[in-house]
């Protein structure tokens, strides 16, 4: 009998749970999206956050101008989170909700590009504070001779409520439907009636600066630990084009000398999860990518006995203040580069006798040659560009600039160092109007995805027109850039000019984009990852994020497309021989397998401020850039019913509450006239012993 009442409890459980599920269900309706959040660095916070248990604001859609006025007056029903299209998501009327937090509880982007001119978060001056000299850098006041003459810096603003974003058109009509049913009639009374609302959940638990951030963090509580913020970190990656050699005792070779070509891997932007930054670093990443590639092709091997080197480097972080090359040049400095069990011998500064940095490349026919002092090599290679630019006919111009407000690029921190260091930046003029933005993607760039099917690790023939691509096209456009680049080294290196009209592949490009816009499914990852199941159908993100995330998958396939263009083929060597680095066994092209011996590796990208034990957080040395930790991001709208309704329900509440204890009171003090029974005044005796 036990047992069947057990089941029958836990049934009617079941049926308890399964019910309340559905009232939730009918009351919320989840809206899928993401948020904002909050970054820290020295001085202060960015970002955003809800309030601990969620920010709910009533839904009003921003449509025009005009209906920011309603927010901003005495609205009657606060606090209320507007709904804003891209285009009027901008730094002034951001700021107005700001100073209104008292009746804006968070705020909600949807929407498209229509009608869009520009929209970047970011300042108009990246990194104004962790390059060369800060009298140097450019102004955000003067925003035609500034890096980002779109940015409206709200990147860099500390907002006190949360910042949702919607990209689904499905998950915007819900909202608006519901502003349209409920909200949007008799906008004077609102406060008389139930409300269409949303409710966010974005709480960030960092808070001040970093340095306040890190020390609540690192305080000992074996109770409860606590982490409210971790470092921005990541790896950089690097490879040579010639292998070194290995060495039982690690010390600097003074006759070791290498030319560095650099560009960054990382993107950012105010959302988390979503940054494709095509056009701000994934086009001079594929430059640099492709120029390595090619390199390796045409200079497999060393010509003479010179010590000369390339070494390919790209740098991770350095969106916050350099975070990667800042790290790199610590390293160097300390022996530390490259790892010590890399049986190498370390790298310092004075090695490097030239490095060429790739920065944006917004406009692919114009690049200025940048550098802070001059030098002789600056001047020839910039000579040198141009002369395989007028030779295959490419239509690429190069103009040599000397001067001091140099672009936001890696090249500031080797400068920062020295001011006389021999670096050279590549820069186009700033046209692209989405810099560091959620709209920096593969039609702010023109990409169509090829899919030619053709074998992307075989060079073209620059002198016959392509087949598959226009000559406007992308592809074409980085495909021109890297072979100058790459043949300009050739002759740094080699001393001959490069003969042949072999040059980059289109189709190395394109593939390159598709996997880094469209898809990890690709043919290019394909030949780097053994099991096609690991790789997603999206593209791996690449803001550097912190050490417990995914977003370090970008370095691994970095790493592995190194690996398999860069590293020596060897042929006739079985998988099961190629299992120990520097061997790689690579799918390939094809999927045949083959064995690489590669130059590739990793190094560490966190700032030296988070290594060094008693750092000056307000010297601006190093990027002091943390991420607030969360729990998770969501939203949802419900109705939230009128003030007059609430307090009807809480009086009735009231009431029920009083009248239940009179009650009670009532029927416990006549319970012997009501039921009839008469209180026992006999003391019941103890039953005597037999």
């Amino acid at each position: 009998m036990g047992f069947f009442v057990h089941i029958s409890c836990l049934l009617i459980s079941l049926i308890c749970i399964g019910d309340a599920q559905r009232i939730t269900d009918k009351m919320f309706c989840n809206i899928a999206g993401t948020s904002c959040f909050r970054r820290l660095n020295a001085t202060h916070s960015t970002g955003c956050s809800s309030t601990f248990r969620g920010s709910q604001g009533v839904v009003h859609v921003i449509k025009t101008m005009e209906d920011f006025e309603f927010l901003l007056n005495s609205p009657p029903s606060p606090p209320y989170a507007p709904i804003i299209p891209p285009k009027l998501f901008t730094r002034e009327n951001m700021l107005r909700l700001k100073n209104a937090s008292n009746v804006i509880s968070g705020v909600v982007l949807t929407g498209t590009l229509k009608n869009l001119n520009s929209f970047s978060h970011e300042s108009r001056c990246p990194n104004q504070y962790g390059g060369l000299l800060r009298e140097q850098t450019c102004s955000v006041d003067d925003a035609e001779n500034s890096w980002n003459p779109f940015g409206t810096g709200l990147l860099q603003e500390d907002f006190p409520f949360p910042i949702f974003l919607v990209s689904s058109e499905k998950d915007a009509a819900k909202i608006t439907d519901c502003f349209e049913k409920f909200n949007n009639f008799d906008m004077e009374s609102q406060n008389l009636r139930s409300l269409c609302s949303i409710e966010i959940n974005a709480f960030m638990s960092a808070a001040v600066n970093s340095q306040v951030c890190m020390r609540r963090s690192n305080m000992q509580n074996n109770l409860s630990p606590t982490n409210f913020c971790d470092p921005l970190q990541g790896r950089n990656v690097f490879a040579t084009l010639f292998p070194r050699k290995i060495v039982d005792t690690r010390q600097v070779d003074p006759t070791e000398e290498f030319i560095v070509l650099s560009a960054r891997m990382d993107t950012t932007s105010m959302f988390d999860g979503v940054g494709p930054g095509a056009m701000g670093s994934l086009v001079p990443y594929t430059v640099l990518m492709q120029a390595a590639q090619l390199l390796a092709k045409i200079l497999p091997e060393k010509r003479d006995a010179s010590n000369l080197n390339v070494l390919f480097v790209l740098f991770n972080g350095e969106a916050f203040d350099y975070i990667g090359s800042q790290r790199f040049i610590y390293d160097l400095q300390r022996g530390e580069f490259p790892f010590k069990n890399n049986q190498r011998n370390p790298i310092a500064l004075e090695n490097i006798k030239f490095l060429v940095d790739l920065g944006v490349m917004d406009t692919m026919r114009i690049l200025n040659l940048f550098h802070a002092t001059d030098f002789p090599a600056a001047a020839n290679f910039g000579q040198i560009m141009q002369k395989y630019s007028s030779k295959f006919g490419m239509n690429v111009t190069t103009v040599n600039k000397m001067q001091g407000n140099l672009p936001p690029t890696s090249a500031q921190s080797f400068l920062k160092e020295n001011i006389n260091f021999p670096a050279v930046v590549l820069n186009s003029p700033p046209t692209n109007r989405f810099y560091h933005s959620i709209f920096d993607d593969d039609d702010n760039i023109n990409f169509v995805y090829g899919n030619t099917s053709k074998n992307f690790l075989t060079l073209e023939d620059l002198s016959a027109p392509s087949a598959d691509f226009t000559a406007d096209s992308i592809q074409m456009s980085i495909r021109n850039i890297s072979s100058i680049v790459a043949f300009s080294l050739y002759e740094m290196v080699t001393g001959e000019v490069y003969p042949d009209p072999l040059g980059g592949s289109a189709v190395f490009a394109d593939e390159f984009l598709h996997c880094f816009l469209t898809t990890s499914q690709c043919p290019l990852f394909s030949a780097i990852v053994g099991d096609n199941s690991t790789l997603p159908p999206f593209p791996p993100p690449r803001y550097i994020s912190i050490h417990r995330t995914g977003n370090q998958r970008s370095v691994v396939y970095c790493h592995g497309i190194f690996g398999l263009t860069v590293g020596q083929k060897l042929e006739g060597v079985a998988k099961e021989n190629c299992t120990v680095p520097p061997l790689y066994w690579y799918p390939g092209y094809g999927w045949h397998g083959e064995c690489h011996l590669t130059t590739t590796n990793v190094s560490m990208a966190i700032s030296p401020a988070f290594k060094e034990d008693n750092y000056n957080w307000t010297s601006g040395r190093y990027s002091t850039w943390t991420e607030s930790t969360w729990n998770s991001i969501s939203a949802r709208i419900y109705l939230r019913p009128s003030t007059h309704h609430e307090a009807l329900t809480l009086a009735i509440g009231l009431t029920v509450m009083v009248l239940s204890f009179v009650t009670v009171f009532v029927i416990n003090t006549k319970s012997d006239v009501l039921f009839g029974i008469s209180p026992s005044s006999e003391v019941i005796s103890i039953p005597a012993r037999c």
